[in-house]
C-alpha cells in the first residue's frame, strides 16, 4: 500500500482537482491555438511520412500511428469533456436554485409592497383632501359673511359626510361676530 501510495497522486486530498484538469483539457481544446498546433503536428507528420527524413520512416504503414494517436487522444478526450460538462451541469443546478429563491423572495417582497400600498389608498381615502378642505372652509366662509350681513343666524341645513375632517368641521359651533 505504501508503494501505491508514493506511485500514484492522492486525489482524495483535493477531489476537484481531476475536475478542474478537466475543464482547463476541454477548455483548451475549444480553441484556436489547439487547432492551430495540431493541424501544424498533422502536416509535419504527412511530411516527414512521405518525404522521409534521411529515409528514416517511423510509421511503416503510412499514417496508421498518425491515426493511432487520433483515436488515443479521442478515446481520452471525450471523458474528460463529458467530467467538464457534468461539473458544468452542477454549476448550472445551484445557479438556478439560487435564483429561483431569489425570485420567490422578490415575488414575496413585491407582494408585500402591493398590499402597503394597497392599504395606504384605502387610508387615503379617508383623508380629506385639499381640494375639498378648501371648497368646506369657502363654504364656511360664505356662511360667516352671510351672519354679518344680515345680523342673524342662518339656518344652517345638516349635510352628510363620511369625511372625518368634514365632521370635525360641522361641530365647530359657529360664532356670531361681536358688533361695537
Amino acid at each position: 500500500m505504501e508503494l501505491k501510495s508514493r506511485l500514484l497522486p492522492n486525489l482524495a486530498g483535493d477531489p476537484d482537482l481531476f475536475g478542474r484538469f478537466a475543464e482547463r483539457f476541454a477548455r483548451y481544446m475549444g480553441t484556436a491555438n489547439f487547432l492551430l498546433y495540431m493541424t501544424v503536428v498533422v502536416i509535419v507528420w504527412i511530411a516527414l511520412n512521405v518525404v522521409g527524413l534521411f529515409g528514416l520512416k517511423w510509421d511503416p504503414y503510412p499514417f496508421i500511428l498518425l491515426n493511432l494517436f487520433f483515436s488515443t487522444q479521442a478515446s481520452y478526450a471525450a471523458p474528460l469533456i463529458l467530467l467538464a460538462q457534468n461539473r458544468q451541469d452542477d454549476r448550472d443546478r445551484v445557479q438556478i436554485e439560487q435564483d429561483r429563491t431569489r425570485n420567490e423572495r422578490n415575488l414575496a417582497d413585491t407582494e408585500y409592497l402591493t398590499r402597503e400600498v394597497a392599504a395606504l389608498r384605502i387610508s387615503l381615502r379617508e383623508v380629506a383632501t385639499r381640494d375639498f378642505v378648501r371648497s368646506e372652509l369657502r363654504s364656511l366662509l360664505e356662511e360667516l359673511i352671510n351672519i354679518s350681513d344680515d345680523d342673524a343666524e342662518p339656518v344652517r341645513e345638516p349635510r352628510t359626510s363620511r369625511n372625518p375632517a368634514t365632521q370635525a368641521l360641522k361641530t365647530v359651533p359657529a360664532k356670531r361676530p361681536a358688533n361695537p
